[in-house]
């Protein structure tokens, strides 16, 4: 296989044979296709797209490059979600334990922060000895036992995509929609599911901010998850402002602790309800959405999916008691208030310069490798539409030191626009339902 001649075909708007992509697999899995084969390959993809065959076989070939979850008879349906990624998208913490509350089983593999936008293992990293890194064999124990689990891709399940994944964080091509799709979809797949939600986010600081561009997505994953047996929806839910309150990865982790607490954001609350009513319903657990959105707000009241958030940290190694005393996560020694410069309306809350401070402040990754700081980040209470007064604190900076309390200052008020009259094109927070 000469891989310098298959880039130059899909460089020029060529496609490659199925057995060519499962060569091209198999050499990024065992080692054999280099870096920097494998980054011309991912550029080349980037500009000329991938036909749909090709898109198949690629997606196949991923998913079937390492091993898969199995699961018996005796296990509850298992649905899983996945998030396009957003600023302060902190709902997979919530839902894992509350679906598995309500009945379901939720075998969930995530990733790391990509970009400007953070990832659910390093937020599930903030909290003390917590393990991501478990095998298949203990993840699928855990979910015959508990009925959940959260981790990273382990070294058996799709390992092309492990390395394909962090190359293209590290080369700029994390934008294309096949690669997006045949990445997600391929841990998906390899996780025995019945059924899978997708929140695709739309807006300035998503990845796809142009909702035409992510409804291409969402039907792109939702035929690959329908041609092979894992009936798949998706909703579009608004990313041009950040999610919630805390935008950073211990910061975001106790949000979402709160939120099992029932004490979350509205935005973050209703936001985490929508997909967990269609995991609910992906499952068969309940048959329309209102028996569905019961069934949850029992669950939250009751204080189940705290309890069963508990189980699940203790399991993998964490520690428990950080649902009763959040500072056992990790804190910033640098704090300080931002306030509003005049009076006025909030007009805009732009997340990207909120996650792209996030990574200066140590909090995400500027190459492949880097260790970041689980404390810093920024605690944002201003929304669009707000009214608010000039001295107003609408924002708190959480950084290491002074150099990184001058970073947030510029990045909030680069992000955060005040105006005389209310915004008038806010997005709508839940949006279109895809099937």
């Amino acid at each position: 296989m000469l891989m310098a001649q298959l880039i130059a075909r899909k460089r020029d708007g060529g496609a490659l044979l199925p057995d060519e992509w499962r060569a091209i697999v198999a050499g990024v899995t065992d080692g054999t296709v280099t870096d920097h084969h494998a980054a011309a390959l991912l550029m080349a993809v980037f500009f000329r797209g991938l036909t749909p065959e090709e898109l198949d076989v690629l997606t196949d070939a991923m998913r079937d490059s390492g091993s898969r979850l199995a699961f018996g008879d005796g296990v509850p349906p298992r649905v899983d979600k996945h998030s396009t990624g957003g600023i302060g998208d902190k709902t997979s913490l919530i839902l894992a334990p509350l679906v598995a509350a309500c009945g379901l089983a939720v075998p969930m593999i995530s990733g790391r922060g990509l970009g400007h936008t953070g990832g659910t293992l390093d937020k599930l990293e903030a909290i003390p000895g917590f393990r991501t890194d478990l095998t298949l064999d203990e993840a699928q124990r855990q979910v015959e036992r508990l009925g959940c689990v959260m981790l990273g891709q382990t070294a058996d399940l799709t390992p092309a995509d492990r390395r394909l994944y962090a190359l293209r964080d590290a080369t700029g091509t994390v934008e294309a929609i096949p690669l997006i799709a045949a990445s997600i979809m391929s841990k998906k797949l390899a996780e025995d599911l019945q059924g899978l939600v997708l929140d695709i986010k739309v807006g300035s600081g998503a990845f796809l901010p142009e909702p035409a561009r992510a409804r291409e997505l969402a039907h792109t994953m939702i035929g690959l998850g329908a041609a092979r047996g894992c009936p798949t929806v998706a909703l579009l839910t608004a990313m041009d402002r950040p999610l919630g309150h805390a935008c950073g990865n211990a910061l975001e982790t106790e949000e979402a602790f709160l939120a099992l607490r029932g004490e979350g954001p509205a935005d973050l609350m209703d936001v985490t309800r929508a997909l967990a009513v269609e995991m609910l319903l992906a499952g068969g657990l309940e048959r329309d959405a209102k028996a569905a959105r019961d069934r949850i707000d029992a669950t939250l009241a009751s204080g189940a999916a705290l309890e069963r958030c508990a189980v699940l940290i203790e399991a993998q190694g964490g520690n428990p008691a950080v649902l009763d005393d959040l500072a056992v996560l990790p804190q910033a020694p640098h704090t300080a208030v931002w306030a509003a410069p005049r009076d006025g309306y909030v007009t805009e809350v732009a997340p990207r310069p909120i996650g792209e401070a996030i990574v200066r402040l140590g909090g995400g990754r500027r190459q492949l490798g880097d260790d970041i700081d689980s404390a810093v980040g920024f605690v944002i209470t201003a929304k669009p539409g707000q009214r608010v007064e000039r001295g107003e604190p609408l924002a708190t900076i959480h950084a290491r030191n002074d150099e990184g309390l001058r970073i947030g200052r510029d990045a909030l008020e680069a992000a955060i626009a005040i105006g005389d009259e209310p915004p008038v094109d806010v997005l709508m927070l839940v949006g279109e339902r895809i099937t």
